[in-house]
Parts: C-alpha cells; structure tokens; sequence
C-alpha cells in the first residue's frame, strides 16, 4: 500500500497548520486503529470490500463531523487520488464523491485549493508528474460524481479551467480531460453552459472538426443552446461536401477508440441525431458511412456502421429503414455474419439481436413496424439463402398479429419467390470461385425455399413463441400439402391449391419439406398443451393430419398425391381408418391410446413410404385386434392356432422395424407401445431382441467387418513400425557401416512387398517378360539400348493399363470397406436404439422373470465394447447397455419374486458367472459379471423356497436363528459357498487375479452369512504369500468391522475367531520392520491395521483375550523400528508403520512417550554445525507472544529443585510446578525399577497383570494433573482397591473387571508414559498372560 505517502510522520507545528493538533493526532492514532482501517479497504481489489468501507467511513464521521476526523479523512482521500497504484485511484476518487455528497457543507473550492497544493504542477518534479495530473483529474471526477459541482459556479469554472491546462498533457491523460468536460457540460444548465461556452469552445470550425472531443462540445451546444452556438460561430452546415471527408477522419478516430470497449460512442449517435433533426439522413448514410468510413476498410469502422445501424432502427421511419435495410452496410453485415464462423473470431450478431430486440419491444403496438422490420432483416440473402438463422428468437417479441402476417410473407415467398425484393450479396470466395451453375435462380430458389420451411418449424416448435392454434394447424396442413400433393384445380374448400407455385416443386425441395414436417410433428408431439400431443378438442395433432391426408386423398379432381396410392395401400388406409375410430371408443386404455400413435405415425409414412408400410399396417392392425381381445381368449388362440405367432412377437419385429428408421419420432412412439406391451412379452419376442444385441447371431458380418478393421490397421502398424526402424537407423547412422544400411533397406523393400498384391505382382513380371522378348535380349543393359521406340511404347501403353486397373481395383476395395465401417456403424446406431426396449423392460417390469434372460446378453455387448471400444458407437453402445445393466437392473429396487422351476438353473448361472468373473483378463470387466452374480443371489434369496426345510433340533436352534432367513429362500448356501469359496481362494492364490477386493466387501456386505462360511479360507491365508496375504489382511480388517457379522457368532466363537486371526497377525509381525521392497512394507502395514481393527474390537465389546504374545512380541520391536525410523531407510513408509505401532501400543496400555514423538518429528543434523546454529537462531517468538510466567518472583527453591534432577527437561510453568516433586519421585522409582502409582488411562483395556512397557522408563515424562489423580482415588476407593499398591504385591485373584475399568480421562489431559500402564502390568507378579473378562456385561 501507500504508507510512504498516507502515514509519514508530520511535525508538531505542521499538524497544527493543517488543523489536526498534535495531541489529536496522537489520540487519532492511539485509540482508532478501526477507524485507519477503513482507507486501507477502499483501496482494495474487491468491489465489495471498497463499498462496505466507504459506508462505514461515512458512518464513522456522521457521527463526528466537526472532529479531527474529518480533517484526516479529506487529508488521506487527497492524498490517495494521486498513490501509484492506477487501481487504487478511482477507489478513492469514489470515496471523495460520497463523501462530499454525504456532507453538504464542505466548500468544493477548499478541496480543489487542497489538491493543487498537495500536487502542484509548477513544482512537481518530472518522476511525481504523471500521479499528480491524474489527481487532478480525479479530484474533478469526484466532484461530478458527487452531483454538486454543476450546482456550484465558482468550483465549476475552476474545474473547467483546471481541466483545460490538463488537455495539454496529451502524453499522460490523452483525451480523458475533454472526455470528462464533455460529460460535466452535458449536465449544466443552460444558462451556465452559455456563460461557460466561449471559453472553452473555439469558432473556429478546423478545431471543432479536429477532434472528437471538441466535436462532441460542438454537438451538445447545437442540441442545448443553438441560438448561442449560432451567435458564436455562425451557420454550420457539418454535412457539406467539404466537412464530410473530416467528418469520416473523426468518425475512423472514435471507431479505433472504442475497439477494445466494443459500443457506440456519444458522438456517432449524436451525429445521427443531428442528421435527422436536419433531414440530412439520406446523406449522412451515403456519403459519410457507405461511401466514406465503409470505404477505409477498416473493421472497426464497419462495427462503428452496424452500431449505428442497430440504433438508428428506432429512429428511423419506413422510407429511412427502407434506404437503411437496402444499402451496403447491410450487405456487408450479412457478409460477416456468413464469414464469421470461427471460435475465435467476434460475431457481431448477438448485438444486433440486442438493438432489434428493443426495437420490437419498443414498437409492440406497431405491428406494421414489426412486420417490416421481420421481412427486411429476412430479405438480406447470401445466394437466395438469408442470412439469419432459422432458430432466429426475435420472433418471440412479435405481436400475435405481425407473427401471422410474417408467416404469411414466408408462405407467399415460397410459393412465389420474387428475387428482385431480397437484398442478395456473394461473398468474395464465392465470387472467386465463380461457377455458372451457382448463379441460375433455380438455386437461389431452392435455397430460399429450404430456409423458410425450416423458419415455419421453428416457429412451431420454440414455445415461447406466442401463437394461435389455427396459426399451427394452417403451417402443419402448408407442410403436408407441399410434401406430397399437387394442385390440379383450385378449390375453396382446401385454401393450399389456392397459390400455385411461380417455380415447380423438385423433388429434392420435397423432400426437404418432407423431412421438415416430420420434424414438426416431432415438435407437436413433445409440447405440452393441456394434454401432451393433443389439441384443445382432445385430438391429437397426428389425427387432424390423417384426417385432412384423407379429405385430399378423396379430392381426385382437385388434389393429386405425388406418389399415386394403389389399390392395396389404398385398402390399407381405409382399414386403418376403420381401426382408428375402433380405438376412439376404447380412448380411456392407455394401452389403446399408444396403438393409435403408433397407428397414425406409420398412416402418415404410408405417403412417404407406401410399399413398406403398407404391409407394417397390416400387421400393426392384426396385432392391435388381437392385443386388446388378448385376456378373454388367451388360452384358446394358442389352442386353436398354434403355428401362428404370438401378437406380441410380430408387434416387436414391427418396432423394430421402426426403429431401423433414422427418426427420433419413431424411436419415442416405439418406446411408448413397448411400455404398455412388455408385461405380454414371451421369451421368443424377447429373443427377437437379443438377436439384435447378440454378436453371435449375425457372425459372418460381424468377422467380415472385424478383418476388415484388421487389415486397415496392419499397414498402418507395419508402416509405423518402418517409420521408427528408420528413424533408429538415422540415429544410429554415424556409429553403423555401410552393410547396415543395406539390411534396412532391404528390409523396407520386403516390408513393401508384403503389401503389395500377389496378382498384381504376377501381372507386372508377365508384362515386363513380354517386353523383353519382344526386344530379343536377356540382359537388362542391353535392353535399354536396343529396345527400339515401338517396343518402348507398347511396353508404356502395356504397364499404364495394368497399373491404371490396379488403382482401380484399390478405388474399389477402399470403397468397400468404407461402405463395411458405414455399415457397421448403422448396426451400432441400431443396437443403441434397440437398447432403448431394453430399459422399458427393465424400468417397467422389473419383477418379469424375463429380465433375468437379459444378465448374460448384456454382459457379451459390455466385454465385446470394452475390448473394441475405439468408435464413438462403440463407446455410446458400452456407456448406454453399462448404464442399463448397472443402475436399472443390478440396483433395482424391484426384482423377481416367481423364478418358478430355474432354481437349479440360476444356481449353475451364478456358479457361470463367478467363474467367468476368474477368467476375464480386465478387472473392469470382471467387476461386471460379479455384479451379476450378486444380483442372481439377491433373487434366489429373495424367492422362497416351496418346499419347506426340515427342522433342526434344539440344540442347533441357536446356530440356525441367524441364518432362518436363508433356510426358508431358495437359496442353496452351500453350494454358493463352494463357488464364492473357490473364487475366493483363486483371488488369493493367483498372481494375476481380475477379481479384487472391493467385489468380496460388496459380496460380504449384502450377504454376511457367505461371510462367515469364508473367513476360515481368509484366516488360513493370513500367512501365505506376500501379495495375496495383504489382500487377506485388508479383506478381514474391514470384514471383522461389520456388525451383521458379529451376530452369526455366538459369543465363544466370536473371542475364539479373534484369537485365531491374532495368532495369526502375531505371527506376521514377527519380521515387523524389515522390509526391503514395497509390497512386503505395504505387506506390515496392512498386518499392523489389521491388528489395530482386532484390538479396537477387543476393547469395545470387551473379550476375554489372550494379548500377553502380541504385547511381548511389540515390546520387543520397539527398539528397532526407532532406529530404522532414525536411520532414514524408506521415510514414508517407516514413518507411517511407526504410527501404526504406536495406535496398536496404544489399545494395549502402552501410551507413546513424549520424547518419542518429538524424536519422530525432528530429522538427525549436527548440533556443531554453524549452518544448523544459524537455522535455529532465524526462528523467535516477539515478546507480546511469549507465555509470562505467573509467579516469578514467587518461585521457591523447592520449586526449582526438582527440575534440576532432570538435565533434559524443559522448564515448565503452571500447574505443573505445584506437582514437580510428585513427577520426579515417580520418574526416580520408575529409573530405579520399581513400579509407579496405579493409574489406569482411557487407552488401557487390559486388566490383567504383565511387565511395564519400553517407553515407561522415560525419566522426563511429566506427572500426572491432580484432578486425573483424585479422579482415580475415587474410582479406586469404590471399587474397594487402594489408589496405590506395592512393587511385589500381587493382585487378588477376585478382582472384578468393573474394578479394572479404565476411567476416560479429559480430552485436553495428557498422560505420560511413566503411569500410563495399568499397576497390573507394572507389578512384579509372575502372571504373564493378558486378558479382557467381560464379567460386568454377564451381570
């Protein structure tokens, strides 16, 4: 910040000149630090923080307006107008403004006097120059801001003159003083600004066109006081022919001043303004934009034009829009709309959606003006195609009755297009690329007709677009007529064969028009109005089109179809019409609703397709029939019709069909009707759908297309691998010889020749043959010189045919296998559409027993997509059926509950799974198959079994109450147990497993029974090998976390389990703190978690624990893993396993001392070295920061003594200090052997007897709080035990383990290692064995 220049020291008698006496000052600083704080956070970045500090800057001084304050706050705002920082200026600049706002009463020339003397220009040195200037500058700005200085003459004119001696300091301020004299004057009154205007406006009329500074002064008097403009410099006419080319200068000056702002500046608009106010417009556009600043080819000069274009649509009447929306700056506005397609190039666009849209807004009673506006903008063409989008959102501020007359116009400029009216313009490649096909008016026709039908779409289709329902009928009725009929007579009754067309129909423009009306009833079908698809009558909107399709269908006189009907189709959509009114009288099925959508979509396609949907008709028809007459006649149609296929069969093959079609409308009516048919779906409908999943049915293709793929990526791969050979070679070039290089070419001609083709080959040598028995000679020399020219020719004209057919012949595979990778991605698009049926089925009738039918299908398309997953289909395809199989099936709330007789076949299925889970060569895919198989357990026990289990004697009552569940399901836990048991043991044995861990916890957490009957294959591999014995560790640590686990045991098996796996763990920490590579630390790691869970478990549910080995085997690491740690040997590991011990030391009673810790912490340096002196020096606590002693001059020589005993203590203070003599007669006891006080700590569950710990013979460790003390005297005393017991007094054998509870000290104690084991284990007693009882909970 600027202290320098806020907060430098000022003398006594200059604090009293500036009005802030010393002892004010002094009191200022003393007692207002808040106060100082404020001015630091006007300056800051954030706006915010700027905001919050100048209100409570001015909140501070309401309160104290005529103190020292004031005077301070006025002193350090003038002096941050002019700090270096250019930020922070204008943040004080604002304060001032507010501040001067906020308080009337302080005169703005004090203020102004104080900032000239502060910054005097005369004495300023050169460096403190520019700051000054801009303080200046600044200062003025406050007082504008503060909307007083127009109010006050005498600081006006000041101002006013302040900032004419600023102007001439071009090189620093550039043109920010008449910027800012311009804005002042356009707030005074009049009668000052013509006080005020002589002075600072020249009649000169060169320096009035100089300048767009001075031009904006001349403007603002012409529009504000003309009569004293006039009276000053006469008659002005800026319009001139001689005053335009300056006038264009200036105009170019302002364009390249406001580039990097990107708006319109005041003066263009000004200058427009006057242009109109002068009825001069016509010239000011011609002369001064098009033919001059347009020009100067200068691309903000072009922005400058558009911006004036877009501003002056308000102002202008029709006769001016109509010479501003035919001229060339509109033409060259649509030009860079057209060019401007880049990311990184400015779009002017979405500014000129901003200036219509307020004029739209502005003129909404104006539909006229609307309506104009609408068709110029749509009139400016590229070619016959307009330059605005189709999707153009203008439409969305129309009045109801400007939106019907503008699709009128685009209805009329279809039909008959008049060229003459469009404001047509090509680009300069396209005039570059001049062709005589590009300019014939049957393109332009053509391309105007496209973007209209897509423009009435689009306005049917954006609902923010406020249109009549008869508006949308009339443009959907436009788009059918047009798509396949013709006029043959006009009639009154069908308005569309009122209008022929001026140019004929093509079929290309129908088949636009075709796809366009598709397009519209896809958008008609997903609004939402009242009923979605349907009319306000509870028609749908397909329906009114099939019933008008029929009335023009009826009118042969008048109408004719394109694509004449036959007999049969003919018959097929009178029966279609037949069905139709059938399914209005069952409107209230859902189920009859979706079969009439579909029957209405595939009645519409009959004009587009007749011979394929006539047949899908008729079948749609006879499924409709029989689907709803399918409950009361089930049983006797199959019996009375066996060979005929199931309705639900042929009506699948049909949506399948359809889905083959590229068209989302057909793809969301498929999914419809297969929604209200998938509870009728039988297997063989259901297979008709896993043939198009299944690879394996179309597998001749599918090999052709897979080496097709093969051999389009072998040249590749082999010409890489020639490419890196000879990049090796060339590396290697100065250290080979010559032979070397022979091999490698060599190599590479062999490497071509492979790809080469045989026959090719064969022809070549036979051609070459015959040319050189027709010269006559064996040797090639010869050859050369005695083949005369005839020979020679022939032999050319012989290899150009034959290389000429062998590039056709490559044109001809490269063609192939194109048209295989089209192919095959078709296929893909198709299974992704037919995944579409797959979700409906699972999503809607997830307790079919059909869906378990689906498991394998999609795990076949998941591995196959995985290993060939380079196509974005194939990533679609695997991310869509991923997505289905994980969330809409495995995870389904609802599952199957009547698996019926495939018991035993879900059995082998889950058995199946599990080993192709094994065998998978990615985990990712394995984790897939395992899911499954986890889903196929969740159905099995989820189903009961029919007949029920034999019941199991009273003594196994106990053991079977957990697992009744299971008894009572159809699942066959054993035999699962043996398949999850194998795989089980494969994980763990394998090197290379696809399974891992995560999948056994999800196994172990949704069935914890199969837990249980695992854990003795986990407890035997504790000790196997390395890597599967961490995966073993880590399994049973958070296996023995659940809770669901714990309630299958009975309370014996649970403490003999534990004991089982802790003999197991004591015998891998054996080599704790030994090893050499990372799987085997990772290896310890794991093992000492492992532990940690054991223990911890023993503590809470409070077993009975042989922990005597695992204490004893700790205790006697200790030293090692604490010189391994010293030594540095793998840091982050040793480090981690040194906090891993002391957590497991911890549970066992061990507290981890206080030098230790430290120890860990601080890396081994030389205490002579003068390096390490100097580090040690660099760091000190300021003396506010110290801790002061509380009593020093009351420390006594008995205070002192004990520390003295004790050579690496620390010296203490506190409460510490009372208990000195206790610590040290507890440290000297534990020093000389002997056991300290009983104090049992909230980490020590065992309760039995065993030796001290290693880190209980710290000397320094401090005593314990009395509080902790007399806390434990308590306990003690009503547990009937003395608070301290002898060294070689044993403990009584009835000792209750309540009695040995350990009390939960406070969070904030600390307890030293010196007391903080048990007496027990202290005590001389030759009881070696450690144990947890859990009387207190038999109680």
């Amino acid at each position: 910040m600027e202290c320098s220049e806020i907060v430098e020291p000022v003398s006594p008698g200059e604090a009293t000149k500036s009005g802030v006496p010393s002892t004010d000052r002094h009191d200022l600083l003393q007692h207002s630090r808040e106060f100082l704080d404020f001015f630091w956070d006007i300056a800051k970045p954030e706006q915010e923080t700027r905001l919050k500090a100048t209100e409570k800057l001015l909140e501070y001084l309401r309160t104290r307006p005529k103190g020292s304050e004031m005077n301070y706050a006025l002193k350090r705002l003038i002096t941050g107008l002019g700090v270096g920082r250019e930020t922070a200026r204008p943040c004080y600049s604002l304060a001032l403004a507010q501040l001067l706002q906020s308080f009337e009463d302080i005169p703005l020339c004090s203020i102004l006097e104080q900032i000239q003397e502060k910054y005097d220009l005369q004495k300023m040195k050169k460096a403190m120059l520019r700051p000054a200037l801009f303080a200046h500058l600044f200062g003025v700005l406050a007082f504008f801001q503060s909307g007083r200085l127009v109010k006050d003459q005498e600081a006006l004119l000041k101002s006013v003159k302040l900032l004419q001696v600023l102007a001439q300091h071009h090189n620093h301020l550039q043109e920010q003083p008449q910027k800012a004299l311009v804005d002042i004057l356009s707030e005074v009154p009049e009668a000052m600004l013509k006080e005020i205007l002589p002075k600072v406006l020249k009649a000169d009329l060169g320096a009035v066109l100089s300048s767009p500074e001075f031009l904006g002064l001349f403007l603002l008097a012409q529009r504000k006081v003309p009569a004293k403009l006039e009276k000053l410099m006469g008659q002005v006419d800026l319009f001139s022919d001689e005053n335009i080319p300056r006038l264009v200068d200036v105009l170019k000056i302002v364009a390249a001043s406001v580039k990097k702002e990107r708006k319109l500046p005041a003066v263009a608009l000004d200058l427009l303004r006057l242009a109109l106010q002068e009825n001069k417009f016509p010239r000011f556009w011609n002369e001064v934009l098009e033919q001059g600043l347009l020009k100067k080819q200068f691309l903000p000069a072009n922005f400058l034009c558009f911006r004036l274009l877009g501003a002056s649509l308000p102002l202008l009447s029709k006769k001016q829009l109509q010479l501003v929306m035919r001229g060339d700056v509109i033409r060259l506005y649509g030009e860079h709309l057209v060019t401007a397609k880049l990311p990184a190039q400015f779009k002017f666009a979405p500014e000129m959606d901003e200036y219509v849209n307020a004029f739209l807004e502005g003129c909404r009673d104006d539909p006229e003006q609307q309506l104009a506006m609408l068709v110029a903008f749509s009139s400016v063409t590229n070619q016959g195609h307009p330059v605005v989008p189709t999707f153009w959102r203008v439409v969305q501020l129309l009045n109801p009755s400007a939106l019907k007359s503008y699709v009128t116009w685009l209805q009329d400029m279809f039909l008959q297009p008049k060229l003459e009216s469009l404001v047509d313009f090509s680009t300069s490649n396209q005039k570059k690329n001049q062709d005589a096909s590009t300019h014939v008016p049957e393109r332009a026709v053509f391309r105007l007709r496209k973007w209209i039908v897509l423009r009435l779409v689009s306005i049917v289709d954006n609902s923010q677009v406020e249109k009549e329902e008869a508006m949308v009928e009339e443009i959907a009725r436009f788009c059918l007529f047009h798509s396949f009929f013709e006029t043959k007579k006009p009639t009154s009754q069908i308005p569309e064969t009122q209008h022929r067309p001026s140019f004929p129909l093509e079929s290309r423009t129908r088949e636009v028009v075709c796809s366009a009306f598709f397009s519209l009833l896809q958008a008609l079908s997903t609004q939402v109005k009242q009923v979605p698809g349907q009319t306000s009558g509870r028609q749908s909107w397909t329906n009114r089109l099939v019933q008008f399709t029929d009335t023009l269908l009826n009118q042969n006189h008048n109408v004719a179809p394109v694509t004449p009907f036959t007999v049969q189709q003919r018959q097929a959509w009178d029966r279609m019409l037949q069905t139709l009114k059938a399914l209005e009288t069952r409107s209230a099925e859902v189920k009859a609703m979706a079969f009439q959508h579909l029957l209405l979509l595939v009645g519409i396609h009959l004009l587009k397709s007749p011979a394929e949907s006539c047949d899908l008709l008729g079948d749609i028809q006879t499924c409709i029939e029989k689907s709803l007459d399918a409950k009361p006649r089930r049983t006797r149609s199959k019996a009375v019709d066996s060979q005929e296929p199931p309705w639900v069969e042929v009506l699948v093959e049909i949506l399948l069909s359809l889905l083959a079609q590229p068209s989302h409308l057909m793809r969301q009516v498929a999914r419809s009707v297969f929604g209200h048919v998938c509870s009728h779906l039988t297997p063989r409908a259901l297979q008709l759908i896993l043939d198009v999943l299944n690879p394996d049915k179309n597998q001749d293709e599918d090999d052709n297309v897979i080496v097709t793929d093969d051999s389009e990526d072998e040249p590749q791969k082999t010409k890489a691998e020639k490419n890196k050979d000879r990049d090796t070679s060339d590396s290697e070039e100065d250290e080979e010889d010559g032979s070397d290089e022979e091999d490698e070419e060599e190599s590479d001609e062999e490497a071509r020749d492979r790809d080469v083709d045989q026959g090719f080959r064969e022809q070549l040598m036979a051609v070459l043959q015959a040319g050189k028995a027709l010269g006559g000679v064996d040797c090639e020399d010869e050859e050369e010189e005695e083949l005369g020219d005839e020979a020679m020719m022939a032999l050319d004209q012989n290899l150009a045919s034959l290389f000429a057919e062998q590039k056709l012949r490559m044109q001809a595979k490269q063609q192939e296998e194109n048209k295989l990778q089209k192919e095959k991605a078709l296929r893909r698009d198709f299974q992704i559409r037919v995944l579409d049926l797959v979700e409906v089925l699972v999503t809607k009738q997830p307790e079919n027993p059909l869906v378990l039918e689906l498991l394998e299908p999609l795990l076949t398309i998941i591995r196959r997509s995985m290993r060939t997953s380079s196509s974005k289909q194939e990533q679609d395809l695997l991310h869509k059926t991923a997505r289905i199989f994980t969330h809409h099936l495995c995870r389904a709330r609802h599952y199957c509950h009547d698996v019926g007789n495939h018991v035993e076949a879900l059995h082998a299925q889950v058995e199946r799974l599990v080993q192709q889970a094994g065998r998978q060569a990615d985990s990712s895919i394995a984790f897939y198959y395992f899911n499954a198989s986890l889903y196929l357990l969740r159905v099995l026990k989820g189903n009961t079994a029919s007949v029920l289990p034999v019941k199991t004697p009273k003594k196994q009552k106990a053991s079977t109450k957990a697992t009744s569940p299971e008894a009572t399901s159809c699942l066959d836990l054993e035999r699962v147990t043996v398949v999850y048991s194998a795989a089980l043991s494969s994980f763990l044995t394998k090197r290379n497993s696809s399974l891992t861990v995560p999948m056994f916890l999800s196994l172990f957490c949704r069935h914890p029974v199969l837990c249980k009957n695992l854990l003795s294959i986990m407890v035997q591999h504790v000790t196997g090998p390395v890597r599967p014995r961490q995966q073993d560790c880590l399994l049973l640590q958070k296996s023995l976390s659940m809770g669901e686990l714990k309630q299958l045991f009975t309370d014996s098996e649970w403490e003999q389990l534990i004991s089982q796996v802790l003999a197991k763990v004591t015998e891998n920490l054996r080599a704790l703190g030994t090893a050499q590579t990372k799987p085997e630390q990772q290896l310890e790691l794991s093992s000492l978690e492992l532990l940690i869970t054991l223990l911890k478990t023993t503590q809470l549910q409070k077993l009975t624990v042989d922990l005597t080995a695992i204490l004893a085997l700790l205790k006697s690491l200790q030293q090692s893993l604490q010189e391994s740690l010293q030594q540095g040997a793998h840091s982050v590991g040793s480090s981690r396993l040194y906090d891993l011990y002391w957590q497991a030391m911890k549970f066992l009673g061990v507290q981890r001392p206080k030098s230790e810790k430290k120890d860990a912490k601080e890396t081994p340096s030389d205490p002579q070295s003068p390096v390490s002196m100097k580090r040690k020096k660099k760091g000190f606590l300021p003396e506010t920061k110290k801790r002061k002693k509380r009593k020093p001059e009351a420390t006594t020589e008995q205070d002192a003594k004990p520390v003295a005993t004790s050579e690496n203590q620390p010296p203490s203070s506190g409460k510490r200090r009372r208990h000195r003599k206790r610590a040290k007669a507890s440290a000297q006891s534990q020093a000389d052997g002997k056991p300290a006080a009983k104090s049992p700590t909230a980490n020590t569950p065992s309760t039995g007897p065993s030796t001290s710990a290693a880190p209980t013979e710290s000397p320094s460790a401090p005593a314990k709080t009395p509080k902790l003390q007399k806390k434990q005297q308590k306990l003690s005393q009503r547990n009937g035990t003395p608070a301290t017991e002898p060294a070689g007094k044993k403990p009584q054998k009835g000792a209750s383990a309540k009695s040995l509870e350990p009390t939960p000290p406070r969070k904030k104690t600390r307890l030293s290692m010196a007391n903080g084991s048990p007496s027990l284990l202290r005590s001389g007693t030759k009881k070696k064995t450690l144990r947890f009882t859990i009387s207190s909970s038999k109680k």
